[in-house]
C-alpha cells in the first residue's frame, strides 16, 4: 500500500466554506475535534476523496438514516453533519482507500448544490449555545465522573481515556468524547449531535452513562457468578474424584454403581413389555453416562423409578363363586335386588367368559344409598385390591393423564398413581363423583377420562409422564354420579348405568338395624347389652328427624342420640340404658318434619308437587296467586326455561277451557296471575311439573283448595294431554316420605309401578291420568270451595259501574 501524504493540517487555521462534498457514513456519526479513520470503498466516494485531498481537504461528513442503503441520496442522510479535514489517505492495493479524518465543527445542510458524480451541499455552521451555570458544571463533573466508572468496567476503553477526560474543561467537547468512544448506537449519537444547547446534551449523556453504566455492572455480577459457579463446580469434581479414590482404597466401591446395578436388577425382576423394556434399557444407558450432579440425572432417576414400581405383571386371582358373592352382596346390604342381581350377572358373563373386560359399571343416585360401599364388596367379592378416586371438582386434564417430564416436578396422573398403590394390574377402581368433574383452560378432563373408560382403548392407555402404553383392560372400573345430567354424552356411552333410588321407611329401618345401630354403638364405646334403641323410637327418628333419600343423615341422628347414652353412663348414670321415645324428644329437640303438606295446601292455590334433585325425589309445594291487571303471567322461584314454558302452557290451557272449568273467562282479562315455586335458592328446571302448576291456577281462579292428600307429577301439553315423565320412583318415594296419600302420575308410566316396593304400592295410592280434567276432578274431589273469585269479580265491577 502507498501513502499519498503525510502533512497534517492545523485546525485552528482552518476556515470552513459554505459548499462542501458530502461523504455518507454507514453507522458511524463523527463529532467535532474527534479523529476517526475511515475506509472508502464504493467509487462515488473515491472520487470524492481523490478530488478533495488534491484541494483543500475539507469534506462534510453525514450519516446515512438506514445502512441498508449502498449508495445514499438526500433524502437518505441526516441534515447535521460535521465539517472535517482529511488528515491521512492510504490507498489500498484492492482499490479502496483508507483515511484519517479530524472532526472540525457541526454544520447544517441548507441547500442541495449538485448529485453528480457525488453529492455537494452548501452549509451552515451551527455553534453550541452555552450558559456558564452551576448546574452546567455539575451536569459536568457528573459525567466525567460516570465516565470514569465505565472505563475501569469496561476493557476496550484504555484507562488513558480518563486522565484525558479529566483534563477537559469544555462540557461540549466531554460530550464529545464520551458519544465517540462508548459504543452507541447511530441513533444516539446523531441526537447528541444534533443537541445544540449544551446542558441538556450534558443532562442527556448522563443518563446514556447511567443505562451504559447499569448494563455493565449488572454484566460483570453474571460474570462474576458464572465464574464463582464454574469454581465451585470444578471444586466439587475434585473432591468427588478424591472420595471415589478414597472408597477404593477401602473397598467400599462406587455408589453410583451400586444405584445403578440395584435399578438393573429391578427392571430385570420385572416381565416388562417389549417396548417398556427398550425405553428403560434405553434411560439406563443414558443415566450411567450422566454425572450424577447432573440436572437431568435426577429427571431420569425418578422416570425410571415410576416405571419400575407400575404393576406391569402383579395381579391377584380372581374368586368368581356367584353363591360366595351373593352372600357377601346381602351381608354388607340391605335390600337393593336389583342393583344386587345385575351385579351377579356381570360376574356370571365374566365367569363364563374367564375374563372380567367388559362394560363400565355406574351406580346414579342420591348421596348415602351406598354407591361407594358397593364398590367396597365387589372388590371383597372378587378378592381384589379395592382403589378409590375422586374426581369431584377435578378442572386439571392432568391430573388424569399427568405431566410431561419437561416440567419441574411433573408426576403420572392418578389413575396410574392408584394403580401404584394398588400393587396390582387387575383392581376394582371405583371413580367417584364422576359426574362433578369440571373444564377451564387447563383442558377437559372427561374427555381425558374417555381413553380410560373405552374398552377398545385402554389397553394401550398412554400417560404423559411415562408416554409408555399401560394396559389398564384387566381394571374392573365402577364410576359413581348423583345425576347423568352433568355427565358428558360420549363419556356416558361407554358406561353400563345402574340407577339406586333412596329407601323408603321400612327399608331405613332395616339398614338402621343391621348396620348403622352396631356400627354406632361400636364407635361410641356402647355394647348391645348395656344400651336397648326400641323399634318405635328408631322409627320416630326416621319419620320425624330425617327425609332424606339415603341414610347419611339417619346415621348422624344415631349418633347425636348415642353421645348423649355415653356421657349418661360415663357420668355414674345406669349401666343400662333403654331409649324410648320420650328420649328420643329430649335429646333430640322437637321434631324436624311435620305434617307440611296439610299446612301448605290449606289455602287456594296451592298445589303440591313432586320432583327428582341430586339428592333424590322431593315434594315440590307450587303456589298461585292473582291480582287486579291484564292477564299477564309472572313466574319465580329460580325457574328454567322449560319450568317457564310449562307455566305458561298450562295458564293458557286453563284460559281456553275456562267455561268447561265454570271459571268466568272476564276473570283472567282483569287480574295477573303469579306463579311462585319455594325455596327460590334452589334452581329448579323440567316439565314435570306442568299438571301441578295448571291445578294451582285452577284452584286460585275457582277459590278451591287443593286436596291435601294428593302430589302430583306430569308433563302438559296445550291440548291437555299428560304426558310421561322421568324419576317416578324416587318422586313416589318422596310423597311417601312426605305423608301423601295419592299419587296422580301419568298412565304412560303405569308399568313403572311393579318396580316400587311393596310397602309403598300398600300405603299408597296410585291415580294414573291421560288427561288434565282428570288430574281436576282427582285434585278437587269433595273439596268446599271456600270463596269464588269470579263472584268477587262480578262484585267489582258492578260497583265499578255504580
Amino acid at each position: 500500500m502507498t501513502e499519498l501524504f503525510d502533512e497534517e493540517i492545523t485546525v485552528d487555521e482552518v476556515e470552513i466554506p459554505s459548499t462542501l462534498p458530502i461523504l455518507p457514513l454507514k453507522d458511524t456519526v463523527v463529532f467535532s475535534d474527534s479523529m476517526l479513520p475511515l475506509a472508502i470503498g464504493q467509487e462515488r466516494s473515491i472520487a470524492l476523496i481523490d478530488d478533495v485531498i488534491s484541494g483543500d481537504r475539507l469534506v462534510a461528513l453525514i450519516a446515512s438514516r438506514s445502512r441498508e442503503i449502498e449508495v445514499p441520496d438526500w433524502d437518505d442522510l441526516y441534515e447535521v453533519g460535521t465539517a472535517a479535514v482529511v488528515q491521512k489517505m492510504i490507498r489500498v492495493p484492492d482499490g479502496t482507500q483508507r483515511i484519517l479524518v479530524q472532526g472540525l465543527r457541526r454544520i447544517r445542510l441548507e441547500k442541495h448544490v449538485r448529485s453528480e458524480p457525488y453529492l455537494v451541499g452548501r452549509f451552515k455552521e451551527v455553534p453550541d449555545v452555552l450558559r456558564e451555570t452551576r448546574r452546567t458544571q455539575a451536569l459536568t463533573q457528573n459525567v466525567r465522573t460516570l465516565f470514569a466508572r465505565i472505563i475501569g468496567l469496561l476493557p476496550y476503553l484504555p484507562e488513558e481515556l480518563a486522565l484525558a477526560a479529566a483534563n477537559i474543561e469544555d462540557p461540549s467537547a466531554l460530550c464529545h468524547l464520551v458519544a465517540s468512544t462508548l459504543r452507541l448506537k447511530t441513533e444516539e449519537k446523531q441526537l447528541l449531535l444534533e443537541q445544540l444547547d449544551v446542558e441538556k446534551r450534558l443532562r442527556e449523556t448522563s443518563v446514556i452513562l447511567n443505562r451504559e453504566l447499569e448494563v455493565v455492572e449488572l454484566g460483570t455480577k453474571i460474570q462474576s457468578q458464572v465464574q464463582s459457579e464454574m469454581e465451585s463446580s470444578q471444586r466439587e469434581y475434585f473432591l468427588r474424584q478424591q472420595l471415589k479414590a478414597i472408597q477404593e482404597e477401602l473397598g467400599e466401591g462406587d455408589p453410583e454403581q451400586a444405584e445403578m446395578k440395584e435399578l438393573r436388577e429391578s427392571a430385570a425382576a420385572i416381565a416388562l413389555p417389549e417396548d417398556v423394556r427398550k425405553a428403560v434399557d434405553r434411560e439406563l444407558g443414558r443415566l450411567e453416562k450422566l454425572p450424577s450432579a447432573a440436572a437431568e440425572y435426577g429427571v431420569i432417576r425418578t422416570y425410571l423409578e415410576w416405571i419400575l414400581s407400575l404393576p406391569w405383571d402383579a395381579t391377584t386371582e380372581d374368586d368368581l363363586d356367584l353363591k360366595r358373592a351373593r352372600e357377601i352382596l346381602d351381608e354388607d346390604h340391605f335390600d337393593l335386588d336389583k342393583v344386587k342381581e345385575r351385579i351377579l350377572e356381570y360376574l356370571a358373563v365374566s365367569k363364563l367368559k374367564d375374563d372380567l373386560s367388559g362394560p363400565i359399571l355406574c351406580f346414579v343416585g342420591p348421596p348415602g344409598v351406598g354407591k361407594t360401599s358397593l364398590g367396597h364388596s365387589i372388590a371383597r367379592t372378587l378378592g381384589r385390591k379395592f382403589v378409590r378416586i375422586s374426581v369431584g371438582g377435578v378442572r386439571d386434564e392432568a391430573e388424569i393423564r399427568g405431566h410431561r417430564r419437561t416440567y419441574i416436578g411433573a408426576m403420572p396422573g392418578t389413575i396410574l398413581r392408584a394403580l401404584r398403590d394398588a400393587e396390582s394390574k387387575n383392581p376394582v377402581f371405583l371413580i367417584d363423583e364422576i359426574d362433578k368433574m369440571g373444564a377451564d383452560f387447563r383442558g377437559d378432563p372427561a374427555s381425558a377420562m374417555l381413553e380410560v373408560l373405552d374398552p377398545e382403548q385402554h389397553s394401550t392407555f398412554r400417560d404423559h409422564y411415562l408416554d409408555l402404553p399401560f394396559d389398564l383392560s384387566k381394571v374392573l372400573f365402577i364410576c359413581t354420579a348423583n345425576q347423568l345430567d352433568t355427565i358428558p354424552g360420549p363419556l356416558l356411552d361407554r358406561m353400563d348405568v345402574i340407577h339406586l333410588s333412596g329407601y323408603t321407611e321400612e327399608e331405613k329401618f332395616g339398614i338402621a338395624r343391621k348396620y348403622l345401630v352396631p356400627k354406632q354403638l361400636e364407635a361410641h364405646g356402647l355394647k348391645r347389652s348395656k344400651v336397648a334403641l326400641g323399634d318405635r323410637a328408631l322409627r320416630l327418628v326416621i319419620r320425624e328427624y330425617t327425609r332424606e333419600a339415603g341414610v347419611r343423615n339417619l346415621e348422624r341422628q344415631l349418633a347425636a342420640l348415642f353421645r348423649k347414652t355415653a356421657r349418661g353412663i360415663a357420668e355414674g348414670g345406669p349401666k343400662k340404658l333403654s331409649i324410648a321415645e320420650a328420649k328420643v324428644r329430649e335429646w333430640l329437640g322437637p321434631r324436624r318434619f311435620a305434617g307440611e303438606v296439610r299446612k301448605r295446601t290449606s289455602d287456594p292455590g296451592v298445589a303440591t308437587g313432586l320432583a327428582v334433585t341430586a339428592v333424590g325425589g322431593d315434594v315440590l309445594f307450587i303456589e298461585a296467586t292473582a291480582y287486579s291487571g291484564r292477564g299477564r303471567l309472572k313466574v319465580t322461584g329460580q325457574l328454567g326455561e322449560v319450568m317457564q314454558e310449562s307455566a305458561q302452557a298450562a295458564l293458557s290451557w286453563v284460559r281456553s277451557h275456562a267455561e268447561e272449568l265454570e271459571l268466568d273467562p272476564a276473570w283472567f282479562e282483569d287480574h295477573d296471575v303469579h306463579v311462585h315455586v319455594p325455596a327460590g335458592a334452589v334452581p329448579k328446571d323440567g316439565p314435570s311439573a306442568g299438571i301441578t302448576m295448571a291445578t294451582a291456577i285452577v284452584s286460585i281462579a275457582s277459590g278451591r283448595p287443593v286436596s291435601e292428600e294428593i302430589a302430583m307429577t306430569g308433563e302438559i301439553t296445550l291440548t291437555g294431554q299428560v304426558l310421561q315423565i322421568g324419576g317416578l320412583r324416587e318422586k313416589v318415594l318422596a310423597a311417601q316420605r312426605a305423608g301423601v296419600k295419592k299419587v296422580v302420575m301419568p298412565r304412560e308410566n303405569e308399568p313403572e309401578l311393579t318396580e316400587l316396593p311393596e310397602e309403598t304400592r300398600k300405603e299408597l295410592e296410585f291415580v294414573p291420568v291421560d288427561t288434565i280434567q282428570e288430574v281436576l276432578e282427582v285434585a278437587f274431589e269433595g273439596v268446599k270451595t271456600s270463596r269464588r273469585p269470579t263472584d268477587i269479580n262480578r262484585r267489582r265491577k258492578a260497583a265499578s259501574s255504580r
